[in-house]
């Protein structure tokens, strides 16, 4: 008789472990689904965006957002000037508009004269400033449009 209750014990057990697993993995798979939803329907940016450093004008084109500004070699648009910080400043694109973001430099970033200390909007004809270099900036919509970074780096 208690050889019979404990194997039914054993079995209403194993019974909620496999449900528990089965549950959990569920749930993963259906968050996994709900982001590549996510991915999928995110679009890349229309418009393009030019910086403009010390008068002149370099075209480069950028294989995914966000654009990182720094001295160091490996971001998007680097810049050789000592008062720059390593990774100084992020440029991202999301909810339709470019967003300028600061990354705790030393000399930090302006946006027209004024500090940056949260992620703000840039809009064209902007000035910003990374230490003491000038970058201005262009917006414009026939550019090819960015990838999002979810998308290029997938």
């Amino acid at each position: 008789m208690i050889a019979n209750l404990l194997l039914v014990i054993r079995i209403a057990i194993s019974a909620a472990l496999y449900t528990f697993v089965g549950w959990a993995f569920y749930l993963l798979w259906r968050d996994l689904r709900a982001q590549a939803r996510l991915v999928t329907a995110s679009q890349a940016p229309r418009i393009s965006l030019h910086l403009v450093m010390s008068g002149v004008e370099e075209t480069r084109h950028f294989a995914y957002t966000p654009i990182f500004i720094g001295r160091d070699p490996a971001c998007e648009c680097p810049i050789d000037d000592r008062t720059v910080s390593t990774r100084h400043a992020r440029l991202s694109y999301h909810h339709n508009q470019w967003w300028l973001e600061d990354l705790g430099s030393t000399n930090g970033t302006l946006l027209n004269g004024q500090p940056v200390s949260e992620a703000v909007v840039l809009t064209s004809s902007d000035l910003l400033r990374c230490g003491q270099v000038d970058l201005a900036v262009s917006i414009t919509s026939d550019g090819p449009g960015l990838p999002d970074v979810t998308a290029a780096r997938d």
